[in-house]
């Protein structure tokens, strides 16, 4: 199977779309040149609810779990998030800028969010991610490669690297070999 991103709307083909509020436009002649890679999980360590959905479009109950009352007004996106069994949901279009980075540096630029991608994958920092979320993030990726020149296969960066000592997604469960093999094929 191949992903492929409509340029015009910014969508990914055959990806469930949730328009999330938590989104702006780019700053002009902002270049797509970074994808970040994520993992969430609500509650923390638990798959397949509806909470991550909720939490994207500002939906979330913050009495709905102990753990949610930190949450109370955080207004937060991503531009996809690929679950354990390789769906993908799409919350911002990829031209425009969602907010998943927060305070974050790449190389000397500072704030993220303004030239990349954010990608979500459905888990936790310690957890191994499925077979059929490497095999989405990398054809997803590849369609993004396609789409957006500026992105190479060398500007992928986790969450951890862009805000070290701060986040540290996607975490040692990720296996960033796996993840480029596939990309190459």
């Amino acid at each position: 199977a191949i992903d492929t991103v409509d340029r015009g709307s910014g969508l990914l083909r055959d990806a469930a779309y949730r328009p999330s509020p938590n989104c702006d436009d780019r700053p002009e002649g902002a270049a797509i040149d970074l994808l970040v890679v994520h993992c969430i999980s609500l509650p923390a360590g638990e798959f397949g609810g509806p909470w991550v959905d909720a939490l994207f479009t500002n939906t979330l109950d913050p009495q709905a779990h102990a753990s949610f009352a930190d949450l109370e007004g955080l207004r937060v996106s991503a531009h996809l998030v690929i679950h354990r069994d390789g769906a993908a949901v799409q919350y911002v279009p990829f031209h425009r800028r969602a907010w998943h980075a927060g305070v974050s540096c790449y190389g000397a630029r500072e704030r993220c969010n303004d030239f990349s991608i954010g990608i979500e994958l459905e888990g936790v920092d310690t957890v191994p991610y499925t077979p059929a979320q490497y095999q989405r993030l990398a054809r997803v990726t590849a369609a993004l490669l396609r789409t957006y020149p500026s992105l190479t296969p060398e500007c992928i960066a986790g969450h951890c690297d862009i805000a070290p000592g701060r986040k540290t997604d996607p975490g040692p469960a990720f296996e960033w070999d796996r993840f480029r093999r596939l990309l190459k094929d």
